[in-house]
């Protein structure tokens, strides 16, 4: 068998636009991730950083990049910022993808404030039902998970399997596991991207550890195979409204009801080959 141990990097990212997944209680991005800056020649750079960056910031086409207004860099004394789920709809979103078309084909329609992590509000919610109450969950908290994933590629090379390990999440939480693809970017014709295996909701115990695991077929084609779409990363993402959503990564995504916080850097697996 041909395994490979990765280990994940907190975010708060998830594609450039929206520059994050979270915000502070004034509405600015709080990224961690690849921060657009201004290079000396004249172009884009997109170094992973973090930094607190504006809502106005100059939104380009799909698939293009400018820089972030950067109010200010992140540092260690930023760790009691409390966080937030991006308002809806999505502030400096230039991704033209709907998450859930059969469950909620209406989501750019959708207006909904900011909300404060530990008090979204779940649907359907009863108090009789028991919800648990949380602290305001802070950056220091956020930025303490860890994880770690395996990928083996199976003997007979027609699936890969995938296994996680996890410790720092937010205790007591629903997380979900997506996959992102080659093509889920592809200005030309961007894919969706969809949740890595079925279910793919764990959950973080009381301590914020967790476990996952998943098998998905032909993850890893030859890339010059016709219509092959790679699995290039994956993304851990704590789910707001403590849910999972069938065969989708969310119905709005992007901050709106998933928050990306573990990923790999960049576009992996490279060396991976499955087949049909």
């Amino acid at each position: 068998m041909n395994a490979h141990v990765l280990d994940l990097s907190v975010t708060t990212q998830g594609p450039a636009y929206p520059p994050s997944e979270i915000m502070d209680k004034d509405g600015n991005f709080v990224t961690i991730g690849r921060i657009n800056r201004a290079g000396e020649d004249g172009n884009v750079s997109a170094a992973w950083g973090s930094a607190l960056v504006a809502q106005d910031s100059p939104l380009p086409p799909f698939g293009a990049h400018a820089p972030y207004r950067i109010l200010r860099e992140l540092t260690g004394d930023d760790d009691d910022m409390e966080l937030y789920t991006l308002p809806l709809p999505l502030p400096c979103n230039n991704y033209p993808m709907l998450f859930a078309p059969e469950q909620r084909p209406d989501a750019h329609e959708v207006v909904r404030p900011s909300h404060p992590l530990h008090e979204v509000p779940i649907p359907d919610l009863r108090e009789a039902d028991g919800p648990r109450r949380r602290d305001p969950i802070t950056l220091g908290q956020w930025r303490r998970a860890r994880g770690q994933v395996e990928v083996t590629v199976t003997e007979g090379g027609t699936a890969a399997e995938f296994e996680f390990w996890f410790t720092g999440l937010i205790p007591d939480s629903v997380y979900t596991v997506m996959s992102l693809r080659q093509k889920d970017l592809d200005p030309a014709g961007p894919t969706r991207p969809g949740p890595l295996g079925i279910p793919n909701a764990f959950y973080a115990d009381r301590g914020g550890a967790g476990h996952y695991q998943a098998r998905l077929p032909d993850p890893f084609p030859e890339p010059d195979r016709p219509g092959a779409n790679r699995v290039i990363n994956v993304v851990v993402l704590w789910m707001s409204y403590q849910q999972n959503y069938g065969g989708a990564i969310g119905h709005f995504g992007l901050g709106g009801d998933i928050h990306a916080q573990l990923k790999l850097t960049g576009p992996s697996f490279q060396e991976l080959i499955t087949r049909s």
